[in-house]
């Protein structure tokens, strides 16, 4: 009976990371339909300030936030600071580049992600998580450079998933950056403070923007996109991580990463944008298979 009720448990973990990674995804859809409409940190600006609200609005109602919480800001501040840039250079990327190529650029995280792990806390990987990270990178190659070889060779790649791999760079240094800075708060504090910290980041790097921007008159999808990256792709996500996290190793809750290229293609589809070129699908196939690897059971 606890075998069953273990298992049961596991597959909640897995449905709720199919969720997240799907939900992730059409944050690069609706990104790519906004990014041109409106300031990237101008938008970052009011998202991170309604997630801010929505978390802090959980964080209240569950484990309450305490004095002791908010000592040492400056781990806020940094912790803010990394994902204000991945989220700004996202939307400038999305700005030039295609959501599935942005998509798979962001399926390069858990590679970084797993060298930032090793320089600073000295986490190490088995060789089946090693070799999973590297083929689902063969996999975002294929499809960053459009099954291009000599492309790749040349290494011309886009603009727009160029600035984006900074963004993603920042991104992979913020998941280990999370355990070092960590002293013991709730994972719901911690999100509230760096969502806060982030905030006033924004606010003082896009003031500018923020001020040229005429507010009423940007079209329904900036809107639909702040509204859909705030609530769904930062508080909603943020929940199903953590509910995740307590069910599955690490390294499977990351392995959902991989999954995100494929979920966009349906959002394009969804959205009337039609599907992508035939010679990518090798490479959301290797992105797949990375996803098997790292489930696999030790």
């Amino acid at each position: 009976m606890a075998e069953s009720s273990w298992r049961a448990s596991e597959w909640r973990g897995h449905g709720a990371m199919l969720l997240f990674s799907a939900l992730v995804a059409g944050s690069f859809s609706l990104g790519a339909l906004a990014a041109n409409e409106i300031a990237p940190a101008a938008l970052n600006a009011v998202r991170f300030f309604i997630a801010a609200v929505l978390i802090g609005c959980v964080a209240l109602a569950t484990t309450g936030i305490r004095r002791r919480d908010m000592q040492a800001p400056w781990r806020y501040a940094v912790l803010g600071g990394l994902f204000a840039i991945y989220f700004v250079l996202m939307f400038e990327g999305l700005k030039t580049a295609e959501p599935v190529s942005t998509s798979a650029v962001f399926t390069l995280t858990p590679v970084m992600s797993a060298a930032f792990g090793y320089l600073l806390l000295r986490q190490h990987m088995t060789r089946r998580i090693a070799l999973g990270l590297a083929v689902g990178g063969a996999g975002a190659l294929w499809v960053i450079f459009r099954a291009d070889l000599q492309a790749l060779l040349d290494f011309r790649i886009g603009t727009g998933e160029l600035i984006y791999f900074w963004g993603c760079v920042a991104h992979a240094v913020y998941t280990p950056m999370v355990r070092k800075l960590n002293r013991g708060e709730p994972a719901v504090v911690f999100t509230f403070g760096m969502l806060v910290a982030g905030f006033f980041i924004l606010l003082v790097w896009g003031w500018q923007d923020l001020r040229a921007t005429d507010w009423a008159a940007l079209p329904a999808i900036v809107w639909i996109t702040i509204l859909y990256t705030a609530v769904f792709a930062s508080s909603a996500t943020f929940v199903l991580l953590q509910f995740a996290a307590l069910r599955l190793p690490s390294s499977k809750v990351m392995a959902y990463t991989y999954l995100t290229p494929s979920w966009v293609i349906l959002w394009e589809i969804a959205l009337g944008k039609g599907a992508p070129p035939a010679l990518i699908l090798p490479g959301i196939g290797l992105s797949v298979f990375a996803l098997i690897l790292l489930l696999k059971q030790d």
